[in-house]
């Protein structure tokens, strides 16, 4: 339970829903100052210039509190990521804001940038199962700050809303990037059930106040559509390339009408203001990157899971790709399924096909590459153990040229396709030795009955491989691993 000091901040939504209510979110995009191209990441925290991998498990059992959560951080290097150089976090950690307790979910969402514009990277945490006072699950978020000597819990900073409600869940989804120039450092993002709150750096906040204040939203409220949209993930890309990046929400439809299909709300950065500019098809997954290189972000979206509408059945997923231009994101989508020319396999209800993406250049071509996560793929007659593909992107945009797919029945892959493993929930393009080409790292938060795995696949000039991958887990890490669901969210 919070009841240490906090940033009161007022609860401001949109996307105002009732009915049914939202499920587990994604780990959230993070985005960088100017916008998020594929080559200009926001992860590293200790400003070695080497990306850095945030991995959360948020159903680690700390100081004996089952479900209480904990995140790790391997520092990159020439070598990349191993695991040695590596920081644990939990609430249990000295100096960090409440304490460990059982059902928390600390980690389940997680996002990185520079929100006090020092040059180092901050970690911000998710904690949706938080309970505030005798509010339930009301949520909350804390922030790590970054360092020379890299992320620290000594003084990490809260934030929750002023009016805790029960079941909220704030933190559900995070993201942080240069939306607006009305502040040096990246602009934080917050999801909870009721819709988005805004929060920016103060280098001087009042007496016993974090140094976190949240920006006005109403009026993005006032301008938002009210279609019914459970909001679930966010992620955020320069789509005009003006220097700002802009915030894409996505989630599925609620209500009677259509409910189950995936949707998103765009808000455009600029200079001045973050601007609502409309609505588009797609998600509730979603990530960045200039998949053409022509300089700018492209939009991609992930329905695993859509009912059929009579006209268009979209059974095992869909992912739509949507091109930035100079007036922001084309007005059409580019579908892709399991059964688009090219893509090895096929799809079949249940799949999962663009549960989870990753956007990043793997073969050093200038051209953004996607990986997307099928954790509900059978392999043989093994249910829901999982999969990955990564589709290449051209001077044409995403292509099935070149496409791979992944699983742990593939040649080299550590590891035998079980029952319930759901490898591929999470994925995450990664650079931490800074050569130029973004490995894999899949996680299967459902491996060794909950325990959670991550595999570290390699890329080379073709690409993303498998040969020399290798896994890890919580323990291998030096924390708890037992039922951690280590994996469940990796920071992008």
């Amino acid at each position: 339970m919070r009841k240490n000091r906090s940033a009161a901040l007022a609860a401001a939504s949109f996307l105002l829903l009732t009915g049914a209510g939202i499920a587990a979110a994604p780990a959230a995009f993070a985005g960088t100052p100017g916008g998020t191209h594929a080559g200009d990441r926001n992860s590293d925290f200790n400003g070695d210039g080497y990306e850095d991998v945030l991995v959360g498990a948020p159903g680690a059992t700390v100081s004996g509190h089952k479900g209480a959560g904990l995140v790790t951080v391997q520092y990159g290097s020439t070598r990349g990521i191993g695991t040695t150089n590596v920081d644990r976090f939990s609430q249990a950690t000295a100096g960090m804001a409440g304490a460990a307790e059982a059902g928390d979910a600390f980690g389940k969402a997680l996002a990185t940038g520079d929100l006090d514009a020092d040059g180092y990277d901050d970690a911000i945490v998710g904690i949706p199962g938080e309970d505030l006072g005798d509010q339930a699950d009301a949520g909350g978020v804390a922030v790590l700050w970054g360092s020379k000597d890299g992320l620290t819990g000594a003084a990490s900073d809260w934030l929750q809303t002023e009016d805790p409600t029960k079941g909220a869940q704030f933190g559900l989804g995070l993201a942080a990037a240069h939306l607006t120039g009305d502040t040096p450092g990246d602009v934080l993002a917050v999801l909870d059930r009721a819709g988005l709150q805004l929060f920016v750096y103060d280098a001087s906040p009042q007496p016993g106040e974090a140094p976190l204040r949240r920006k006005d939203t109403q009026r993005l409220a006032a301008a938002a559509e009210q279609r019914p949209i459970e909001p679930k993930s966010l992620t955020t890309g320069d789509y005009d390339d003006n220097g700002d990046a802009d915030l894409v929400v996505s989630g599925v439809t609620a209500g009677p009408e259509e409910p189950g299909h995936g949707w998103s709300l765009h808000f455009a950065g600029s200079a001045d203001a973050l601007t609502y500019k409309g609505e588009l098809r797609g998600g509730p997954a979603a990530a960045s990157g200039d998949i053409n290189n022509d300089g700018y972000d492209d939009l991609v979206t992930g329905e695993p899971a859509s009912p059929d509408d009579g006209g268009e059945t979209m059974t095992g997923g869909l992912v739509g790709v949507r091109y930035g231009t100079a007036d922001g994101l084309g007005t059409e989508a580019k579908w892709w399924t399991q059964g688009s020319a090219g893509v090895p396999g096929n799809p079949e209800r249940g799949d999962g096909w663009g549960a989870d993406l990753t956007v990043a250049d793997t073969d050093g071509d200038g051209y953004a590459d996607v990986a997307i996560g099928a954790p509900g793929e059978d392999i043989g007659t093994v249910a829901d153990a999982g999969a990955v593909w990564v589709l290449r992107g051209s001077e044409n945009g995403m292509t099935a040229t070149g496409a791979k797919s992944f699983d742990q029945d593939s040649a080299d892959i550590p590891g035998v396709p079980e029952k319930g493993d759901k490898w591929g929930a999470q994925v995450r393009l990664t650079d931490p030795n800074k050569d130029g080409r973004f490995g894999l790292l899949a996680a299967a938060p459902g491996e060794n009955a909950g325990d959670g795995v991550v595999w570290v696949l390699s890329a080379g000039s073709g690409g993303v491989v498998a040969s020399g991958s290798w896994t890890y887990g919580a323990s291998s890490l030096g924390a708890p691993g037992t039922g951690a669901a280590f994996g469940a969210a990796i920071d992008e």
